[in-house]
């Protein structure tokens, strides 16, 4: 008589040591899921504060919030989006799946990896706790504007600890995009598999390149703003304060030099996903992939020398003028070249139109719109008129949110299957995208007509009978669209994690490395590198094994 050995089942990992193994994790995939949920928790802070500020505009005199805490909320709304979701949510993209695209097994260096993310996290939380502790006004939150001009942020005129917390968040903040920049550089340099060179590289991997080299460039000029405004405030200096010789221009020259390549740091990744989800929708190659990659290093480049058109009121020459106009004109070349580029490779496509591609049309859309608004306000005499109205505040929503969230979701929808191993729903995707659109265009297209007729940004209530109640109701509905929208977003993961409806290793038939291994990938990503012999590799494996399928028939 023989006995079977009976089977010891594994012991499974408590809670606690789960928490304590994300927490601790090293793993870029692990890493890139923290930057996400922690940049999404962030989108949600920042979209309730969004309508809180909606909520007090929606009709002329209305009593919502006071003025204090209307600052406060328009302070924290722009601070929150711009750099704590905008900037770095593609570090969180990047790092699960930049390693994947050039069949590298991790990042360069895992542990300045994981302390990028925790400098993002405390800063965040260091950004906003300053309503923790009592000032001479009792507890406040950073109520400067995203911007904090000078000398208004000074300590003389605001000796609060509201603007300081602002000042030691935004240095975490800085400091982790610097760490992370490096990591993707040398990453992205020196651990690309055989076969994978700039000339073939995923267009994703080229934005994130240009975009950390961006990061490297101009974030130190924020660092530095920001130290002398913490030294004005509370070592004896002068650098913004005019009655002592300071010149609050200086910080303008600073911020706005840090500032507008930001715009592109914010908006290069989501270019560059454009360029990978469009031809994978259109069963077509990338259409000029060698001038979208030369025009994501002349944005880049042009980037830097057109700072100084946030600044047209404050009195420059005719020529400083002048040169900045013609910069900010110049550098819609580059973008045009990328549109008709991206218009070019759906053309004559096979389209499908799942949810990622209907995203990228908005994407493109609006992303127009927004480009065409900021030739106009690159026009010096329009600027004039137009500069601190709501006319730029639409301009800034067409750019950043009618471009880079567009793509966030776009891209949220294409690699959820590869992190999760299941599907989207795709009618709950669908739903998404058209709340989205709608709610986004109800909102911010009224606001150019409120900037036309002479409303100014940042007041927090208005007289009845300028005209402006109308759009303004408008925009306010537009806003709680919006907000069901993302709502309708979070829905969908819920309905999609408990139906689980399979993805497989490549469910959109995709061309690039991250498709060639299972989805969720294993901890080292590649039980083999599969072999790189141009732009599309898996596409190229398909056609030779459809090749070689006929010969072998034909023999």
């Amino acid at each position: 008589m023989t006995t079977q050995a009976q089977a010891i089942p594994a012991a499974q990992p408590s809670l606690l040591a789960e928490v304590l193994d994300w927490l601790t994790t090293v793993d870029h995939k692990r890493i890139g899921i923290m930057y996400l949920v922690l940049n999404f928790t962030f989108f949600l802070i920042g979209g309730i504060e969004a309508l809180l500020m909606r909520s007090q505009l929606a009709a002329s005199n209305m009593e919502v919030l006071n003025p204090t805490l209307y600052n406060e909320m328009f302070t924290l709304h722009g601070t929150t989006m711009i750099f704590l979701v905008l900037v770095p949510i593609w570090a969180g993209f990047a790092n699960y799946f930049v390693p994947l695209m050039i069949g590298a097994r991790d990042m360069a260096f895992p542990r300045l990896n994981a302390l990028s993310f925790w400098l993002l996290f405390f800063g965040g939380l260091v950004m906003d706790s300053s309503f923790l502790f009592l000032g001479p006004n009792g507890p406040q939150l950073p109520n400067g504007g995203w911007t904090s001009y000078p000398p208004l942020t000074t300590f003389l005129f605001d000796p609060g600890r509201n603007i300081d917390f602002w000042i030691l968040g935004l240095h975490l903040l800085g400091a982790s995009s610097i760490l992370g920049s490096i990591n993707f550089l040398v990453t992205i340099i020196n651990m690309r598999a055989p076969g994978i060179t700039f000339r073939n590289i995923p267009m994703f991997v080229w934005s994130m390149t240009v975009t950390a080299a961006m990061v490297l460039f101009a974030t130190p000029s924020l660092s530095v703003a920001i130290t002398l405004l913490l030294a004005d405030r509370h070592f004896g200096t002068h650098f913004f304060l005019p009655a002592q010789g300071g010149d609050p221009l200086l910080w303008q020259n600073l911020f706005w030099f840090y500032s507008h390549p930001a715009v592109y740091i914010m908006i290069l990744p989501g270019m560059g996903m454009v360029s990978e989800i469009l031809p994978v929708f259109s069963r077509k190659p990338l259409f000029g992939y060698v001038f979208i990659a030369a025009s994501t290093v002349a944005i880049a480049v042009l980037g830097f020398s057109v700072w100084a058109h946030h600044m047209f009121q404050v009195g420059s020459s005719l020529a400083v003028d002048t040169y900045f106009a013609t910069a900010s004109m110049v550098i819609a070349v580059p973008t045009g070249i990328k549109i008709f580029n991206w218009i070019a490779t759906l053309w004559g496509g096979s389209l499908q139109l799942k949810t990622p591609l209907l995203f990228m049309i908005g994407f493109i859309s609006m992303f127009i719109i927004g480009g065409l608004s900021g030739v106009m306000l690159a026009a010096v005499p329009v600027n004039w008129s137009l500069h601190d109205t709501y006319f730029v505040v639409a301009h800034l929503h067409y750019v950043l949110f009618g471009g880079s969230m567009f793509a966030v979701f776009a891209t949220f929808y294409y690699w959820l299957p590869k992190i999760t191993g299941w599907m989207m729903n795709e009618r709950w995707g669908k739903l998404h995208f058209w709340l989205m659109f709608v709610g986004f265009n109800l909102t911010f297209f009224p606001m150019h007509i409120t900037g036309i007729l002479g409303m100014p940004r940042r007041i927090y209530t208005y007289a009845s009978g300028q005209g402006w109640d109308i759009w303004n109701l408008l925009s306010t509905i537009g806003a709680f669209i919006i907000a069901l929208s993302v709502l309708t977003f979070m829905i969908n993961f819920v309905i999609s994690s408990r139906q689980k409806v399979a993805a497989g290793d490549n469910p959109w038939g995709a061309a690039t490395l991250e498709w060639a291994t299972t989805s969720p990938p294993p901890a080292y990503n590649f039980d083999t590198i599969p072999p790189v012999k141009g732009r599309d590799p898996l596409w190229i494996l398909k056609r030779e094994a459809e090749a070689a399928a006929v010969e072998q028939a034909a023999a």
